[in-house]
């Protein structure tokens, strides 16, 4: 496969941003097999924007032969005060839950490297987030902690500092070419590639995709950055209705659907629409079932095309509704089917109390 087509599979959707397109053409032009990594804090049920959206890019990745690695990070989630900050249930979450989130997903331990972080930290690690610290500032580093799903004003503790550190240095540790994130980790990165000089760390690609919004629509906010947005319109875990988990039953995805935000002929800040674009869409036709009485079935090869329609009000929610809640029904059977199959990784994750 030539470098130009493996970009192609980097850039694809969700992408909206690589930092920078000429690394990247340089790390394949340098690397057979680059490595890349993805982290994730592990703070409650997997859903579509963290595991299916992330696993369809994953592919990507792997399409492009790069080999990815899956990072469970359990001491950036008990800084963050998640799950409790029960560290021991945190890593056995991680274990025994989160990872098998992904292997339903078909990312199986043959392709994906999964690694539970503090198994990793060493002296080595250390040092290195030593290093980082004696090279920044705390007024730096605290400009970055919405990385945590947080306001800057709401990073009251101290070991706020020590998670954009250790994040930075995952990177470094992993000697990755290629870190993964959603857009609301951007800060963090640009800190990363910042500082990576300052300590002799070798370059990375900064990979940043887009963050699927909840089932209850748009929240008003005004005079903030795009990646300070995404901490409060992402789907997030703490409010089970606004989310679809991987493993969500065939029911209990119609009705989360049914009870979405979703205009009549409004395509800007609808989730229905973002769930056709970015999961639905993404490699095949959207097709809608519906009466011949109001239009009988239609079928939509390209985003812009539902987004015509849907704005001429030819289309109305409820039919858009019934085809995306299909389509996910579908696309999700075999993390439903795995779990299934062993309800043991999913019984521990139904105890715990979610919390932002």
């Amino acid at each position: 496969m030539d470098i130009e087509r493996k970009i192609e599979l980097v850039c694809r959707p969700p992408i909206e941003e690589i930092i920078t397109c000429e690394d990247m053409k340089e790390i394949f032009e340098t690397y057979s097999t680059p490595r890349h990594y993805i982290g994730f804090e592990i703070s409650g049920k997997v859903h579509i924007g963290s595991g299916l959206m992330s696993a369809l890019k994953i592919r990507d990745f792997l399409d492009a032969d790069v080999k990815p690695t899956i990072w469970l990070a359990d001491y950036h989630t008990w800084i963050n005060g998640k799950l409790g900050g029960d560290l021991k249930k945190i890593q056995s979450i991680a274990e025994n839950y989160f990872k098998h989130a992904f292997i339903s997903l078909g990312l199986t331990e043959d392709k994906v490297d999964y690694l539970l972080a503090s198994k990793v930290y060493d002296d080595e690690y250390w040092k290195t987030v030593l290093s980082i610290g004696r090279n920044t500032t705390i007024a730096r580093i605290l400009r970055t902690v919405t990385i945590m799903g947080r306001k800057e004003t709401e990073a009251t503790n101290a070991s706020s500092i020590f998670y954009p550190v250790m994040q930075a240095t995952d990177i470094a540790k992993l000697n990755v070419q290629i870190a993964h994130a959603g857009m609301d980790q951007r800060k963090v990165h640009m800190f990363a590639r910042e500082i990576f000089p300052k300590i002799k760390k070798k370059k990375f690609v900064a990979v940043h995709g887009h963050l699927l919004p909840g089932l209850q629509g748009p929240e008003k906010m005004n005079n903030i950055t795009k990646e300070d947005a995404s901490v409060d319109m992402k789907m997030s875990k703490s409010k089970p209705s606004s989310a679809i988990f991987i493993h969500d039953s065939e029911q209990e995805i119609k009705s989360k659907i049914n009870n979405a935000f979703c205009p009549e002929k409004i395509t800007e800040g609808n989730p229905l629409i973002e769930y056709s674009e970015y999961i639905c869409m993404r490699d095949k036709p959207l097709k809608v079932e519906r009466p011949a009485k109001f239009g009988g079935d239609i079928e939509f090869v390209n985003i812009n095309e539902l987004k015509k329609v849907y704005s001429e009000g030819k289309l109305h929610p409820v039919d858009l509704k019934s085809a995306v809640a299909n389509e996910l029904i579908l696309l999700l059977k075999p993390s439903r089917d795995y779990f299934a199959k062993h309800p043991e990784y999913i019984a521990q994750i139904n105890e715990v109390s979610i919390t932002r």
